[in-house]
Order: structure tokens, then sequence, then C-alpha cells
């Protein structure tokens, strides 16, 4: 399966469009990771634990779409936009969404 970003793919055609796929992942914060976080926001530095909950949330994302386009009988997504939102009682839900449109592409 090819992802991208842009709307084509170097050396391939597009030779039918299958659909706009989405996929969504929605995280729970946690408390002692929230903990830890506000500590490291007052010494300084990167909050790993943050970048591996955005990580695996955007994987997870992807995979969802990837899902969903294989079961259109694509080969590829073009177009892929991927969006952070945190929603939630105050904020504590990070809602991640990757979109983009199901293609059948062939070599040049």
């Amino acid at each position: 399966m090819f992802i991208t970003t842009t709307a084509t793919l170097d050396g391939k055609r597009i030779v039918d469009y299958r659909g706009i796929v989405v996929g969504d992942v929605i995280f729970g914060a946690n408390v002692f990771r929230d903990f830890f976080a506000s500590i490291r926001d007052v010494v300084g530095g990167r909050v790993t634990s943050y970048e591996k909950v955005f990580g695996d949330a955007r994987e997870q994302a992807i995979a969802e779409m990837v899902k969903k386009a294989e079961a259109l009988g694509a080969n590829a997504v073009v177009g892929v936009d991927i969006d952070y939102e945190v929603i939630g009682q105050k904020g504590s839900m990070l809602l991640v969404t990757a979109a983009g449109t199901a293609v059948v592409v062939q070599d040049e």
C-alpha cells in the first residue's frame, strides 16, 4: 500500500478513485503521565511520554485508514492529512484523524 501526502505518486498513474477514507483514534489522558509531564514542563526538556502517545495514535489512525482503503480495493492513499484535536472535559482526550483518497495506481 502506497501512502502519500501528495496528490500523485512518481512513476505511477491513478487509474481509479475509490473514495475518501478516514481513520480515527481517541486516546484518553493518563493521570500519572500528566503528572510527570507537568514536572517536565517546570524543569524543561522533551515530554517523551506524550511523544509516544502521539506517535502511537498517529500509527493507529493511519492503519485504520489503510484498512478501509484495502476494503475498497485500493492499493494507494493519496492526499493524506493527519489532524490532532484535544476533546472531552478539560481536554482529557486526544483525537487523531488520518484522511485521504483511496485510489488504484499502476506503473506508468
